[in-house]
């Protein structure tokens, strides 16, 4: 099933983007107070005291700066909305900042939101994130994410609400399928009817796919999440959802590397996104770049980005 040109927007603007880019990653803007450097903290508690102010005031400066370093070089970003709730009203606060002059900068965001309920409750999450809210005559956006990560395993009822909101608005959701962390094969791996549970979900989320139809470049605006971890499954599953890009998390600091993700790639060379964030937000926290020192901080995650980039295409077998 194919769609008329636009209609699936997001998802074939977030290829463009990596095709013009030449960088198939996102970098997971998920930071902590201890990632922020003391120049910054300081600076901020002396403005807002050691408050959840102060604290939304450094992250929000800390993540401007990484974005202002690194935005020309990517695609897109993923902020980890948990990061920003630990600080309250104030920490959601920088987390809407925080897209929205990403968004400014060109770049696609995914909201890491990993939303899963059912009836209202799913379809409220949807219009928080994805949608607008409607108060009295105006209809408002709250979060305006380019695309959210959604868990499907309370079934349709808790992801239909997001498929609506999806093709009302043009924008894309990733599904949680098989997850990077190493407890994930508790429930995940278990076999129903001889096959692993994420197969099965897996094969639910070409169905999803399927039916809202292929942009521009072939692809749907309902993806999925495999972390790098599971090299082997990823390669399987992407056989099964072919029309589906895939966000992969866990490269880096979970131990992922660019010669362990060709099996998420279609032939295209499309169709998989790698995520790394630690690996790239505190690259000044390691050895290798630890000569930029904190108050450079934003030039390690830089130069952190082009070797990723390097590496990435390196193992497709093609030019950054």
């Amino acid at each position: 099933m194919s769609v008329a040109k636009g209609d699936l927007y997001m998802i074939d603007d977030l290829i463009r983007k990596i095709k013009e880019k030449k960088a198939p990653v996102v970098v997971g803007l998920d930071p902590n107070l201890s990632y922020v450097p003391e120049s910054i903290q300081k600076k901020a508690f002396i403005e807002f005291g050691e408050t959840l102010e102060g604290a939304a005031e450094a992250i929000w400066e800390y993540n401007k700066g990484i974005i202002d370093a690194v935005y020309d070089l990517i695609p897109a970003v993923k902020p980890q909305i948990a990061m920003y709730e630990q600080y309250g009203i104030p920490g959601l606060v920088c987390f809407e900042r925080t897209i929205s002059y990403c968004q400014s900068k060109g770049l696609s965001v995914i909201g890491d939101v990993k939303r899963g309920d059912i009836g209202s409750t799913s379809e409220a999450y949807a219009v928080a994130h994805l949608g607008h809210t409607k108060v009295g005559k105006n209809e408002l956006t709250c979060f305006h994410e380019d695309f959210a990560t959604v868990n499907p395993y309370l079934g349709s009822d808790g992801v239909r609400p997001f498929l609506n909101i999806c093709r009302k608005e043009g924008k894309g959701i990733f599904i949680l399928v098989k997850t990077s962390n190493p407890s994930s094969g508790e429930f995940q791996d278990r076999l129903v009817d001889g096959r692993p549970l994420y197969e099965l979900v897996s094969e639910k989320v070409h169905e999803w796919a399927d039916a809202m139809g292929r942009g521009e470049f072939g692809y749907s605006g309902i993806g999925a999440v495999v972390g790098a971890t599971y090299p082997e499954q990823g390669a399987a599953l992407r056989k099964i959802m072919p029309d589906s890009y895939i966000l992969v998390p866990g490269y880096g600091a979970q131990g992922g590397k660019g010669e362990d993700l060709t099996g998420f790639f279609n032939e295209d060379g499309l169709g998989a996104i790698i995520n790394s964030s630690r690996g790239i937000i505190c690259a000044y926290q390691q050895d290798k770049y630890s000569d930029y020192g904190a108050d450079r901080y934003a030039e390690a995650s830089r130069a952190a980005v082009l070797d990723m980039i390097a590496d990435i295409n390196g193992a497709l077998g093609r030019d950054a």
